[in-house]
């Protein structure tokens, strides 16, 4: 799951934007990079103006409701802007790192943070042709499309270049790693959903849109088709490293449509 949606949607705009209402509180405001409007009674979660900061991907199933009441004050400004009105209102954090990671967990390594929650089940590292190339620690600790931290190197009668893993088979408890950061293996043209949520409803269930299945992906022309609690997407150029459990996002323009836990890649 992707820990920074489910804290959007759980937390903020849910426990702590209930909490803010319940005490007489008419908006609540936070500091994501979104812009947000509304016309004709129907609220519209738009991207915030700095594309390398935009944060629509994280908000996308927070219910309208919420939305309406909140206001997004960075929204209209670059990350270089916010800067520079931190640095004149004297604030120390003016410039401190962009953080990165999960929040809630701290400066730790998250290999070590799962490691208290999850066991180790080690198995073997495939290679494409089922044969064994090393050893892993456990499924969890890995995710689609990594680099880091598997070990393999150094293999007889292979081509000197990176492994990536290119799928988890559950059932057997191994790894499938390929060479080449564009194997065949690591790209996906197409994917549905679970969990579908959209903003607002939508008159058309087949149309030309755009998505993207990782947050700092750039948006990827595509086609959508709306299906009862589903999302059914063929993008027009295959995709790396598309990964199940994850959130694919849709877009018009600027205006987040809405998104779904990605279910099945093909």
């Amino acid at each position: 799951p992707n820990p920074d949606i489910l804290c959007n949607k759980e937390i903020k705009f849910d426990c702590f934007f209930n909490y803010a209402l319940e005490q007489g509180y008419d908006f609540i405001s936070t500091g994501h990079y979104v812009r947000n409007k509304t016309s004709r009674g129907l609220t519209y979660l738009l991207k915030g103006k700095d594309n390398k900061k935009d944060q629509s991907y994280f908000l996308y199933s927070v219910k309208k409701e919420a939305l309406a009441k909140t206001i997004f004050p960075l929204g209209q400004l670059t990350k270089t802007q916010v800067r520079k009105i931190a640095k004149k209102e004297g604030l120390v954090t003016s410039e401190k790192k962009d953080s990165t990671g999960i929040c809630f967990i701290g400066e730790r390594p998250f290999p070590a943070f799962l490691s208290k929650y999850l066991s180790h089940n080690p198995g073997e590292i495939l290679d494409e042709l089922g044969n064994k190339i090393g050893e892993h620690k456990g499924l969890p600790f890995y995710t689609l499309g990594q680099r880091q931290g598997l070990g393999i190197g150094g293999l007889k009668n292979s081509k000197n270049s990176p492994w990536y893993i290119a799928n988890k088979d559950l059932i057997n408890n191994t790894l499938i790693a390929v060479q080449g950061n564009n194997h065949p293996l690591l790209m996906s043209c197409k994917l549905d959903t679970r969990n579908l949520q959209l903003i607002n409803p939508i008159k058309d269930k087949k149309f030309i849109g755009k998505a993207k299945v990782r947050y700092r992906q750039e948006d990827q022309e595509c086609k959508i088709q709306i299906k009862k609690n589903t999302l059914k997407i063929n993008f027009l150029k295959p995709q790396r490293a598309v990964t199940p459990g994850q959130s694919v996002v849709i877009y018009q323009d600027e205006i987040c449509l809405g998104g779904g836990e990605i279910q099945n890649i093909s």
